[in-house]
This record gives structure tokens, C-alpha cells and sequence, in this order.
């Protein structure tokens, strides 16, 4: 089993391209089933002999253990994926994970700011250089409605401050460009006078846009360190994450009367199921159309 999972994670890297997280992700996932199936079969797992009745016991084994409904449906997508590769190469005769179905999910409303609050949050770093950089990695998040994983892997090469907009690489290295306003243009520029890179880091068109007080390159990790800090000294809700501010941005375009589709690209979602969540988070923008719209909504 271990020696398919590198032949795959290899082919993952050498002929499907694919992202570091993308790998490391199945790494985990396959890594994952392969400790289960050890302990099962209280002897190193063979993909040949694995059955879906052995994946239906994983996956009572991770509902048990408390895993989300999100997690088993993407350990399960990882599972697929990987015995597939494994039946075209012969390393197993069937893909034992096809006949499994993801857990029905729980649609849960995203949390979101308001624009008051969005107010608050984006007025909070100080104007010494970090706080440049903490602004104008708020803005831009806000003002494009990116992941926080597209933010740290912005490239200079990606920004045109001319035209307003800048280049993003998104799941499956998917690209598409995204508008950026005035405040985030603003605060951009700001901040990029005070950038210092790393000799270590790279530079030209590769060089990162935001980088840590060593001139490298930004991590994930490190901008929801950031957020937390300002979320205590504004007292915004701690549930905030970086996320939240592309569940903010979607909100605060559809309550404003863009159309579905439109906010369906900007936010890069392949499927506009996707989006329609965010149709169901405010009922501020759907009570005014329906007490201008309903003869008896209100009494003239």
C-alpha cells in the first residue's frame, strides 16, 4: 500500500501538476486509511485486496471518531481518485471506493461581518509598516473575496495597480482575474513601498506581495495569526476567520442586487451551488424586496 501511495503522490506531482497542499492532502488522506487498514488487517494493507465492505468500515470508524461530514466526503474523494490510478496501473483490479456515497452534508449558514463591522476590522492596524502589510492584506482579501490561500501566493508579476485588478491561482490551479477597488488599490501601493524581500526569497514578477518581517513569503498560518490579534482589539466576533471575509464579500455583493452568477466568478466556485448558500445568509436585502413588492406586506 505505502509503495502505491508514493507511485500516485508521484504522479499527482510529475504528470498531473498539482498544487503542494494538493499533495500533501492526499498524502495524509491515503496515509490515513493505509494506518486503519493495518491495524484491521493487523498486517501491511495490499490495494488489491481491499473491498468496499473494508472502506464502509473506515468510514463508521471516522463517523465514530467524530469526523466532519466535510472530511469523510473529501477522504472519500481522495480514496477514488487514488484506486482509480491504482486500477489503471494494475495495482488493484477494482475501485473499491466507487460504490461508497458521501455522507449527506449539513448546509450550514456562513458567518459573515457586517459593513460596519467589516469597517471596524479593516480600520484596526496601526500605520507602522506590519500594519501596512495587515491592511492591505484585509483589503484585498475583502475587496476580492479570495481565499486565504490565494492571498499569500499573489506574485507581484499577478498585480497591475494600473488596471485595477490582479491575477489569482485557485483550487486545482484554476486562474482568473479579480477587480480590486480603490481602498485595496490604495493600501496595495502603501504597502509595497515599505516591502523589503529576502535575498533568499524570489524576485521580479515572482517575488510575493506579502511577505513577513524576514522579507519571505507570507504562510496561511500566519495572516489568521494576525486576524486573531485584531479581532481582540476590536472585539469583533472570534468566530471571524480569514474566510470569513470572502463570506462577508459575497454577502455584501448579493444584498446590493448583483446577480448570482456574476458573484459565481468572482468567487471562482465551478458550481453555482456553491454560491447559492450565501442567497440564504441575509434576509435584510429579501424583506425590503418583499415589503416593496408584497400588496400586504405593510400597511400604506
Amino acid at each position: 500500500m505505502q509503495a502505491a501511495i508514493l507511485q500516485f503522490l508521484r504522479f499527482l506531482e510529475v504528470e498531473r501538476n498539482a498544487a503542494e497542499l494538493t499533495v500533501k492532502s492526499y498524502r495524509e488522506d491515503l496515509t490515513a486509511l493505509d494506518e486503519y487498514l493495518g491495524q484491521a488487517y493487523e498486517r501491511p494493507a495490499d490495494p488489491a485486496e481491499i473491498t468496499p465492505l473494508d472502506l464502509r468500515g473506515y468510514v463508521s470508524a471516522m463517523h465514530e471518531a467524530g469526523y466532519a461530514k466535510t472530511s469523510i466526503s473529501r477522504r472519500l474523494a481522495s480514496l477514488r481518485t487514488f484506486f482509480k490510478f491504482a486500477q489503471r496501473e494494475g495495482i488493484a483490479s477494482a475501485n473499491p471506493a466507487k460504490p461508497l456515497r458521501n455522507p449527506r452534508r449539513d448546509r450550514k449558514l456562513p458567518h459573515f461581518l457586517s459593513n460596519e463591522e467589516i469597517g471596524k476590522l479593516l480600520d484596526a492596524p496601526p500605520a507602522n509598516a506590519m500594519g501596512l502589510r495587515d491592511r492591505a492584506i484585509l483589503e484585498t482579501t475583502y475587496s476580492a473575496g479570495l481565499r486565504v490561500s490565494e492571498v499569500v501566493g499573489m506574485n507581484s508579476g499577478d498585480l497591475d495597480l494600473v488596471e485595477g485588478i490582479v491575477r489569482i491561482r485557485g483550487k486545482g490551479r484554476k486562474e482568473r482575474l479579480a477587480p480590486l477597488g480603490s481602498f485595496a488599490l490604495g493600501a496595495l501601493k502603501r504597502w509595497l513601498k515599505e516591502r523589503v524581500l529576502s535575498p533568499k526569497e524570489k524576485q521580479g514578477p515572482l517575488a510575493p506581495i506579502f511577505t513577513n518581517k524576514f522579507g519571505r513569503r507570507l504562510t496561511t498560518r500566519s495572516v489568521a495569526r494576525m486576524l486573531e490579534k485584531y479581532l481582540k482589539t476590536t472585539g469583533l466576533d472570534r468566530r471571524t476567520t480569514p474566510h470569513t471575509l470572502r463570506h462577508s464579500f459575497a454577502t455584501h455583493l448579493l444584498d446590493r442586487g448583483a446577480d448570482i452568477r456574476s458573484v459565481q466568478e468572482l468567487l471562482g466556485h465551478k458550481s453555482l451551488v456553491t454560491t447559492q448558500i450565501y442567497t440564504h445568509v441575509s434576509t435584510a436585502g429579501l424583506k425590503a424586496v418583499y415589503e416593496r413588492a408584497h400588496p400586504r406586506a405593510r400597511i400604506s
